[in-house]
C-alpha cells in the first residue's frame, strides 16, 4: 500500500470525500491535521510549486468569502504570513508523497504520480457547502 500525508481540517466534508477517493485506490494515508501543524514559511511554499499565489488559498475561507483579504494583490511573503498565522487560509488538502507535495485535490505531482485522475462530474475541490463557510460535519 502507497503511504499518503493528507493534511486536512478535521470534519471537512471535502476532505472526507478526497480522503474515500484515496482509499478506494488503495492508497494508505497518514492523516494529519492542518489547523495545529506548527507551519512556516519555508515548510508551506513547498506545497505550491509554480501556481499562482491566489490559487494557494482556500476561497472558502471566511476572511478570503468576504473580500477581507485580497487574494489577488498579495506578494508571496504576504501571503505565507497570512497562512503561517491562520492555517484555516491554506488551500486543502496538502499532501507529501514521497519527496512530491502538491495543495489542492486537483491535477498536480502528488494525484499525478499516484495515478489519480478526476474526471469533471467529481466536485471535490470546492467545498461541497458553497453557501455557507466550508466548517466541520457536524
Amino acid at each position: 500500500m502507497t503511504e499518503l500525508v493528507f493534511y486536512e481540517k478535521p470534519g471537512c466534508i471535502g476532505n472526507k470525500q478526497q480522503k474515500a477517493i484515496l482509499r478506494k485506490l488503495g492508497i494508505s494515508l497518514e492523516v494529519r491535521d492542518i489547523l495545529s501543524e506548527t507551519w512556516t514559511s519555508e515548510s508551506l511554499r513547498s506545497f505550491f510549486g509554480d501556481k499562482a499565489i491566489s490559487a494557494w488559498f482556500n476561497e472558502s475561507a471566511p476572511r478570503v468569502k468576504s473580500g477581507e483579504i485580497d487574494i489577488d494583490h498579495l506578494n508571496e511573503a504576504e501571503a505565507l504570513r497570512l497562512m503561517v498565522e491562520q492555517p484555516i487560509l491554506i488551500k486543502r488538502p496538502l499532501m507529501i508523497y514521497q519527496s512530491l507535495k502538491q495543495s489542492g485535490f486537483t491535477v498536480g505531482p502528488v494525484l499525478d504520480y499516484l495515478g489519480v485522475y478526476l474526471n469533471e462530474s467529481q466536485k471535490v475541490e470546492s467545498c461541497p457547502m458553497q453557501d455557507e463557510p466550508c466548517e466541520t460535519v457536524p
